[in-house]
């Protein structure tokens, strides 16, 4: 009989399989629910900012309290309670058509969600080291890029059915995920705080000071947030009205009676195949344990990023405002596990889920706050300019990797330290 060691799969693989795995079951969701909370559920515009404002307001307040759980108790723990609540927020929009069934669930999988996040990455780093989880972190980035293809293909088909029908079944595939991560997944990288020194509330509020402390000890960290800030004001808008921008300021071609839904999901796949092989080239490239590789490269990155919101905002023809789509969709992909990577670079292990989940946080405040005044100049000016002044909104960024650059990399600074000299 096997051990329950022995059943334990191989850190790396299993990151990436969970990787895999959770973007072709959220894709499952993401692909069909836009429709789904408009046609079966008849939301109206309002209500549909309002789902969206629940879900950020959820992340924005149990980001860091989930975050410093993992840090006290178990990144795996909190990776199965992550993957858990989605399955079941997933489940409750799908089977409850109704706007207050859909608040809820935006609740669950908020929470879920933030369970999960900073917890996954702060796992695989502490499993197989800082030295090589820029590759892992690469590579879950690209078999999610192939995985959202998958996921695509199978939620039009299942959605053409009963458009529930792949919401439903993401959120259970959630759950059997989580059940799976219960009986193979290892933790033998982490350790935590000794059972006798938990006093809960008081350890969790010594960690959170630990990272804050952390954080304004280093100059990178602090960048790193305010980086993160930004992305979040910018991509609001472009989230919410890159469809309806090319739905309304072009005319779809007319190919084999496409419709527009069928488009979206072509574009969504090619867009897809484009992030996979641009990650792959970037892998093959670039110096994943080089603090400065990597921020000169989030800097162009970005910068590009930049220029292609605001060429997609602008473009005249189809074809352009297409092209400039999938660059800001491969860019996006390339510079997610750039800033893993590099963030993961300056965090001790004590406090390093509870960082990630900061920077997670300032980037649900930044959509929080980005998103009102940007749909307030799509209203009043037309959706170009609301997509421009997304791009324009960005541009911040470019400064402060500039200035993370000049300032060149900090020493590392303990987290027990820092709270010690408070």
């Amino acid at each position: 009989m096997l051990s329950r060691t022995s059943r334990k799969l191989d850190p790396y693989h299993l990151y990436l399989l969970m990787s895999g795995a959770s973007s072709l079951f959220i894709t499952f969701v993401f692909a069909v629910n836009m429709v789904y909370q408009v046609e079966t559920v008849g939301l109206s515009p309002l209500q549909l900012v309002l789902v969206g404002t629940t879900l950020e307001i959820t992340a924005f307040l149990f980001e860091v309290p989930t975050g410093i759980v993992a840090d006290v108790y178990s990144r795996r723990l909190s990776v199965i309670i992550g993957y858990t609540l989605m399955g079941l927020g997933f489940i409750v929009e799908g089977a409850i058509p109704a706007f207050g069934a859909i608040l809820l669930a935006q609740v669950l999988w908020g929470i879920g969600y933030t369970f999960t996040s900073g917890a996954h990455q702060a796992w695989i780093t502490d499993e197989i080291g800082e030295e090589k989880v820029g590759r892992a972190f690469m590579r879950a980035s690209q078999i999610g890029s192939l995985m959202g293809i998958v996921g695509t293909l199978i939620a039009i088909t299942l959605g053409s059915l009963q458009l529930n029908l792949p919401i439903v079944l993401g959120g259970a595939l959630h759950i059997a995920l989580a059940l799976f991560l219960v009986v193979f997944m290892p933790e033998t990288g982490f350790k935590p705080t000794p059972r006798e020194d938990r006093t809960t509330f008081q350890h969790m509020g010594y960690t959170f000071r630990a990272g804050l402390k952390l954080v304004r000890l280093r100059p990178t960290l602090l960048a790193i947030l305010g980086i993160g800030f930004f992305f979040g004001l910018y991509s609001e808008g472009l989230d919410r009205l890159g469809t309806a921008h090319l739905l309304e300021s072009f005319t779809l071609p007319d190919f084999a009676g496409l419709q527009p839904v069928a488009w979206m999901g072509i574009l969504g796949m090619i867009g897809g195949l484009l992030s996979a092989g641009a990650t792959q080239l970037l892998m093959k490239r670039l110096n994943l344990n080089s603090g400065a590789a990597l921020a000169r490269t989030a800097f162009a990155f970005s910068g590009v990023l930049v220029g292609a919101v605001l060429g997609f905002a602008l473009a005249g023809s189809f074809a352009l405002a297409v092209v400039m789509s999938w660059l800001v969709s491969v860019m996006r992909s390339l510079i997610g596990p750039i800033q893993s990577t590099w963030i993961n670079q300056h965090i001790d292990s004590s406090v390093r889920a509870t960082v990630i989940s900061m920077s997670s946080q300032v980037d649900a405040l930044g959509q929080i706050a980005g998103g009102p005044p940007v749909g307030l100049v799509g209203n009043t000016f037309g959706v170009r300019a609301a997509l421009v002044a997304s791009g324009l909104i960005l541009t911040p960024v470019l400064p402060l990797y500039a200035r993370v650059l000049r300032r060149g990399q900090a020493p590392v600074v303990d987290a027990v330290e820092a709270v010690a000299v408070d």
